[in-house]
């Protein structure tokens, strides 16, 4: 039974290896000693259920550590509220299953204390992982990196995934080096590991001194992302939707002789969909002028159909360019098994009833001459690593519009926020975000933070220059590479297992 409690531990503090806290050293203790928990149990309980166990418990406080705040959403909708003490439990307990399932499946394996075993529970692992991205990718094991940005500068040859893998295993491997038989080769091992490491820093470094010379000038058009910091409680009040637009504007400032591209976070129209905005039109055309363009998170209708959208408005409110949410968030945004979940009392947490559908395709949104464009991502749509899609020259921008204040006041806006770091990278582009009650941004291709506004901070960031830099391997490749990387350990085992058995 301690084996499960401590399991249950050393996955809680893991979760401190993540943003905000991002004390990365954790994991070379906890994953170790997890590795040396499974071997032991493997050898006493050669059962399914009681590994699964050991890799539930693992996986279970990890999860609660790091998503305890997804609760706070329920908080807003009176009949959600009895679900929280279930949610709060339940949601780690699913999450926490597929690492059971990845300890079930090293069972097969006979785990020992040698490279090839560190190797096999890295890659059955990290395979875990990839599949629970199809779900929820949030919070890999990888993001506990996302304040080492020169060692990440490697994402953009591999991506996500492959480096989560890679992570795992570094995490291991200083257990080989106790392993180790003699000090010669003890230390031996310790030097390569440190090469590896300093190598990939120094590769980084090299890169975003090469990058900075790509930087250019917005010469057609400045950009301002605009952080109002309106509360969430907005979403279910009516009347003073004036004000609060004539707030906007104010905080926006626009300058008519200045051709400017507004965006505006997700949520700042809570309660109107694009028809009830242009109602507003006038007080639009008293501050924008023909100069202006303007992003916006709204919703929009279409054969009695409601979807969650990113618009390109021009300043008489005419719509230019739309995405439509591909990715919606489940009881967020749409209800599961709606018609049963009706019948229950239940609704989707976010404002109106009914539910929003999803959209088809990520085509590039314009400006109205069409010489800047966006690739759009909304909220939670930042976080699916190789999903982008959209990797044409001319869009060197992602826009990413969010409305945080569901995450409360928590460590989930860090979170969030830490993900837009590794797309910047992953793909090569440079990422404008402006969140609601979150952190708004701009980030270069490099994953550096040229400009940020914190949580509980109102205000703009104006952004006049960027970098254009090549297609990068990772976003012409998307997650193949981490396929390749999955053969790449095949071999490397199977060829130690040679090695080992021809000894």
């Amino acid at each position: 039974m301690y084996k499960y409690f401590l399991s249950l531990l050393l996955g809680g503090i893991t979760a401190f290896s993540l943003p905000p806290y991002n004390f990365v050293f954790i994991n070379f203790i906890t994953f170790p000693i997890f590795f040396l928990i499974l071997i032991d149990n493997q050898k006493k309980n050669n059962f399914i259920w009681p590994n699964f166990l050991i890799g539930w418990s693992f996986g279970t406080g990890y999860f609660f550590s790091n998503i305890y705040w997804i609760v706070y959403a329920l908080t807003f909708e009176e009949n959600f509220k009895p679900l929280i003490p279930f949610a709060l439990i339940i949601i780690p307990l699913l999450l926490g299953s597929f690492y059971g399932i990845a300890t079930s499946v090293l069972l097969k394996f006979k785990l020992d204390k040698n490279f090839s075993s560190i190797l096999i529970f890295s890659l059955v692992f990290a395979i875990t992982e990839f599949f629970r991205g199809f779900i929820f990718p949030w919070n890999l094991i990888v993001y506990s990196l996302s304040n080492l940005i020169n060692s990440l500068q490697i994402l953009s040859l591999i991506g996500t995934y492959s480096l989560n893998l890679l992570s795992i295993t570094f995490f291991l491997l200083p257990l080989i080096v106790i392993f180790k038989k003699t000090l010669a080769s003890k230390i031996l091992f310790a030097l390569f590991l440190v090469t590896i490491l300093f190598s990939n820093h120094y590769y980084g470094v090299w890169k975003i001194k090469n990058d900075n010379q790509f930087y250019k000038e917005l010469n057609d058009a400045k950009i301002r992302i605009i952080s109002p910091k309106i509360s969430i409680d907005r979403f279910f009040e009516a009347g003073n939707k004036d004000l609060v637009i004539e707030e906007l504007i104010k905080l926006s400032n626009p300058d008519i002789s200045k051709k400017t591209i507004f965006v505006f976070p997700e949520g700042a129209f809570a309660g109107l969909n694009l028809e009830g905005l242009r109602y507003f039109k006038k007080i639009f055309l008293n501050y924008f002028s023909e100069n202006h363009t303007i992003i916006i998170g709204i919703n929009t209708e279409k054969e009695n159909k409601i979807y969650n959208s990113m618009v390109f408005l021009d300043n008489k409110l005419n719509l230019l360019s739309k995405y439509n949410k591909i990715n919606l968030v489940p009881f967020g945004e749409f209800l599961p098994f709606e018609k049963l979940s009706k019948k229950v009392g239940l609704k989707k947490i976010t404002q109106g009833y009914q539910s929003f559908s999803p959209g088809t395709e990520r085509n590039p949104i314009y400006d109205i001459n069409k010489d800047i464009s966006f690739i759009p991502l909304i909220c939670y749509e930042i976080i699916y690593s190789g999903k982008v899609k959209l990797n044409l020259d001319d869009n060197n921008f992602i826009i990413n519009i969010s409305e945080d204040g569901w995450f409360g006041n928590s460590i989930g806006p860090y979170q969030h926020f830490s993900h837009s770091i590794f797309r910047s990278i992953e793909e090569g582009k440079n990422i404008i975000r402006s969140a609601n009650n979150g952190i708004s941004a701009y980030i270069d291709s490099n994953g550096l933070i040229v400009a940020k506004l914190e949580s509980t901070q109102r205000g703009v960031i104006e952004v006049n220059k960027y970098k254009k830099i090549n297609e990068t391997i990772f976003s012409k490749f998307g997650n193949k590479m981490f396929f390749y990387f999955i053969l790449f350990y095949i071999s490397f085992i199977f060829l130690n297992y040679k090695k080992r058995k021809g000894a």
